[in-house]
């Protein structure tokens, strides 16, 4: 029926299991917080534990628990249970305000709510909001914030027997996680990912990059995104290695990690990347372990990966998409330097396309990313979306690509962000590519704003040196660009706003700066 046997070995719930028997003692999950290490053989008791504790909520296979919490041993010990239960688990966003966690959590329709208590108030209002007051919520003890005394405490309701469990028998198609998108505009949509999607996509990872049972990584995204499962963590897993965890991002303390624990795997969004060239400790951390270096979730501009790139370590940019992955290219062996503004090939279980209305595009013709893998996701939990994005065969990005001679692939942003000045495309994303060449820019976001010759102009919106004119903007384009493409406005901004793990978000810079 399936590329896989129906038996529970096969699926993540027994992963676990699996790892406890083969490799016992190696080390499986770092707490960077508490300084608790954790084996493979730890997991898998911590994980019994909780699907005694599960049992006890009568919530069993097929049922949801949704989590509200950074990054700590309780999440993982979750992710193990539900899959050994056949439950599903949809983490969510602790940085949500109660009326999209109520959304979220209406949807979801969850028989347990975990959450960490910081977050304990949103979430009971959130519960509120959606009339759902009477779901059992666990609060997981936090360092940084006192147990409430009107509800129960994980810690305190886990059963104490570690004793192993029957797993469910699972088909591939059996949900394991909810995850929801990035959510720029309006509530995040609930992505529905199975069992299968998580091994292929840990298969298409694993072959892709490269993967060794030895490989140890920091993990630098939210356990509430697809980047904190399936863009490393769970290939880590798979493999036998190691993920290291912490509540909060500090680009010191991510490079002490790093050296600390000869970490040899570094997966992180542009900006974390960025911020970490910029640190005091830069110059003077071991980076040498590092044997794979990826940017992700949007473009990484040039001057950073050089900066990388001269301290020995062969940077490259990766993509992918909570809908589909999100691992789904990999650079080629030996790939020359000119190709470090793609994401490279496709990878090695992964189909794609470019196409303009459903029909494929010449080589090097902008248009939409489409593509097509057994690491997909099932589609939209309760979204009509889910026929326009999953019904073709193919998954519908959004994204503009183009695909090169060499069939290397190039993103050229996002398909809503495009806008027409005086009958011409303007890419946001190649203008913006260009203008962080600047050493005065440390963020830009290019926006339309309507202009009455042209229709629109474009705007950039800068995080840096409030001393740049836009002639200064226009000399470092000079050459580069069409003059349609250079922005005729320019504002500035303190903080540049982000949507999911430290993403730029652009429909907040668009609703604050898309006027003249």
């Amino acid at each position: 029926m399936s590329e896989f046997s129906d038996g529970p070995q096969a699926w993540v719930g027994a992963w676990s299991e699996k790892r406890a028997t083969l490799t016992p003692e190696r080390t499986a999950l770092v707490d960077a917080t508490t300084g608790r290490r954790f084996t493979y053989a730890d997991l898998d008791r911590r994980a019994n534990r909780v699907v005694g504790l599960l049992r006890e909520f009568g919530v069993g296979r097929d049922d949801r628990v949704a989590v509200v919490s950074r990054n700590r041993p309780a999440v993982v010990d979750l992710f193990f249970a539900t899959g050994k239960t056949g439950g599903v688990l949809a983490p969510l966003s602790h940085r949500l305000a109660p009326p999209e966690l109520g959304e979220l959590l209406d949807r979801v329709d969850p028989g347990l709510v975990v959450v960490e208590a910081p977050f304990v108030d949103d979430v009971a209002a959130g519960l509120e909001a959606c009339d759902r007051s009477e779901t059992p919520l666990l609060v997981v003890e936090s360092s940084d914030a006192d147990l409430p005394a009107d509800h129960p405490s994980y810690a305190d309701t886990l059963p104490e027997d570690p004793n192993p469990v029957e797993p469910a028998t699972l088909a591939p198609e059996d949900i394991h996680l909810l995850l929801h998108t990035g959510g720029s505009t309006g509530t995040p949509k609930e992505a529905v990912i199975s069992h299968r999607a998580v091994v292929w996509n840990s298969l298409n990872t694993i072959t892709s990059w490269g993967l060794r049972d030895d490989d140890v990584t920091p993990l630098t995204f939210p356990m509430f995104h697809t980047g904190g499962w399936n863009v490393i963590t769970v290939p880590v897993w798979h493999m036998g290695g190691t993920v290291v965890i912490a509540r909060e991002f500090d680009p010191g303390g991510l490079l002490a990690t790093v050296e600390r624990e000869a970490a040899t795997v570094l997966v992180a969004v542009p900006a974390v990347l960025r911020m970490l060239t910029e640190h005091d400790d830069w110059v003077t951390t071991t980076l040498s372990t590092l044997r794979i270096v990826k940017s992700g979730g949007g473009p990484c501009r040039q001057s950073v990966m050089e900066t990388w790139w001269d301290r020995g370590v062969e940077l490259s940019q990766g993509y992918g998409l909570t809908e589909c992955g999100p691992n789904n290219f990999a650079m080629p062996d030996g790939w020359p330097g000119e190709k470090a503004d793609t994401v490279g090939k496709p990878a090695m279980h992964v189909d794609a396309r470019v196409v303009d209305d459903g029909e494929p595009v010449d080589t090097g013709t902008v248009g939409e990313l489409e593509l097509r893998s057994p690491h997909a996701a099932s589609g939209y939990l309760d979204s009509e979306e889910s026929v326009a994005t999953f019904g073709s065969g193919w998954v519908s990005t959004g994204d503009l690509a183009s695909v090169d001679a060499d069939g290397y692939y190039r993103i050229e942003g996002r398909k809503k962000d495009v806008f027409v000045s005086g009958g011409e495309n303007v890419y946001p994303a190649e203008v913006e590519s260009v203008l962080s060449d600047h050493e005065g820019v440390d963020e830009v976001v290019v926006i339309p704003v309507p202009d009455e010759q042209w229709g629109e102009v474009g705007k950039a919106v800068v995080e840096g040196d409030e001393s740049l004119t836009l002639a200064d903007i226009e000399a470092v384009c000079e050459g580069r660009l069409a003059r349609y493409k250079l922005p005729r406005h320019l504002e500035f901004i303190d903080e540049m706003p982000t949507s999911g793990p430290e993403k730029l978000d652009r429909q907040a810079v668009a609703e604050r700066f898309g006027t003249q």
